[in-house]
């Protein structure tokens, strides 16, 4: 079981995003959508968990909640889009992950057993970060995302 990781695309899906996700069985996008034909293209790839960011605020959005559950592969998933929101001890609810998004900084962290992940952004590039998303697969443990830079992406 594959899982793509995606945020921050701000209503841009990238030609190279949709190739680093081809072949995924799942993929969670973690907020800041930014146009509803990003969740479109996403869809045609694999099955999509997406939440609200922050600048999802179009009519469109409202049908994203600003959380979810996603259980899949033996795993557990919490999904937001900014970590300071967490209201909830993911530890508590047995949750393997904590997926979220909004720094637009990639990185991977395990606390109190729980790996958390931001994949990054792979929308427009800002604050000359790197443009990334990151890829989890479930079959190998120890858990940990493999983040992938969008070469070529301005």
């Amino acid at each position: 079981m594959r899982v793509g990781l995606i945020s921050d695309t701000h209503g841009l899906l990238r030609p190279e995003a949709e190739r680093a996700l081809d072949g995924v069985d799942l993929i969670v996008h973690a907020g800041d959508v930014g146009h509803p034909e990003v969740l479109s293209k996403l869809k045609r790839i694999a099955p999509v968990f997406a939440v609200r960011g922050n600048v999802d605020r179009e009519a469109w959005a409202q049908q994203l909640p600003l959380t979810t559950v996603v259980e899949t592969g033996g795993a557990s998933f919490y999904v937001l889009h900014n970590l300071r929101e967490l209201d909830l001890r993911p530890d508590a609810a047995k949750f393997n992950f904590v997926i979220s998004g909004h720094t637009h900084q990639a990185e991977q962290s395990v606390r109190q057993g729980v790996l958390y992940v931001n994949p990054g952004s792979a929308g427009p590039r800002r604050f000359q970060l790197p443009v990334t998303l990151a890829l989890l697969d479930l079959g190998k443990k120890p858990w940990r995302a493999e983040f992938v830079e969008l070469r070529g992406a301005n």
